[in-house]
């Protein structure tokens, strides 16, 4: 993927057609069109502003984005928080106890990307909450630091239901709120902690286990990608496997 920065205007969940399109291919699913309806000039398919998951569920019928919403790229902190906190723009508001937006230091080197909050993250507006959320500060306190040193936020702002996958159309609709904070922390260092999070920002459909130990690139941000707490709780086999993307982190961050 390319490291030019990214398009942070942030609108919302309206794709074009041609935008549609590039999310499809990139996604490795085939479309087609009426012989009538395809130009003999050779098409221009813009490539996507930037990485977009994997197809971990597939757009659900009538999951169609809603209406785009505002520009956000002259949103600071504040004014992003309280947009997220209003945010309808997927299905998702409907069964939300609240919107959980992130948390952390605003001049943190480190930005740390999970999947989506889960029960408690949704009753108390933190993300990284319950066993999960301690075994994430054990591992930071294992490198010498805690959450207020760092920033941690999710792809998703809002739960899914039983914490199933997270839709496409619900990745893009709160896309444009992730790129907003990327382009307002500006980190050193991105680490993806999990399959739905690796997949979205590197555009790839890539087990962990494949994307670990390398130094990827999300618009010229070094990237590490690492397991998800939760994943290490059902798996502790695993853990000597994060402990060296930490590891990898601390001396990224030594640099």
């Amino acid at each position: 993927m390319s490291d030019s920065p990214s398009n942070t205007s942030g609108q919302g969940c309206s794709l074009s057609e041609s935008q549609r399109l590039a999310y499809l291919r990139a996604m490795g699913i085939q479309t087609w069109a009426l012989k009538s309806e395809v130009n003999t000039a050779p098409e221009i398919v813009p490539q996507p502003h930037h990485a977009v998951a994997a197809p971990v569920n597939k757009l659900a019928p009538n999951a169609t984005p809603t209406a785009a919403k505002s520009d956000l790229s002259t949103l600071d902190w504040a004014a992003l928080q309280t947009v997220v906190s209003q945010c309808l723009q997927c299905e998702l508001h409907a069964t939300r106890t609240q919107t959980v937006f992130g948390v952390g230091s605003q001049s943190a080197e480190l930005l740390i990307v999970g999947e989506a909050p889960g029960a408690d993250e949704d009753r108390d507006g933190e993300p990284f909450l319950g066993r999960a959320g301690k075994l994430l500060d054990a591992m930071l306190h294992a490198i010498q630091l805690n959450r207020q040193q760092v920033y941690i936020a999710n792809v998703l702002k809002c739960r899914p239901p039983q914490n199933r996958d997270p839709h496409i159309s619900e990745i893009i609709c709160c896309d444009g709120y992730l790129q907003r904070q990327i382009a307002l922390l500006q980190p050193k260092l991105i680490l993806a902690a999990g399959r739905i999070a690796a997949q979205h920002l590197l555009l790839t459909q890539k087990a962990v286990g494949s994307l670990r130990g390398q130094v990827h690139r999300y618009n010229g941000i070094p990237l590490i990608v690492t397991y998800h707490p939760a994943y290490l709780l059902r798996m502790p086999a695993d853990k000597g496997k994060a402990w060296q993307d930490l590891l990898q982190v601390k001396q990224l961050l030594l640099q």
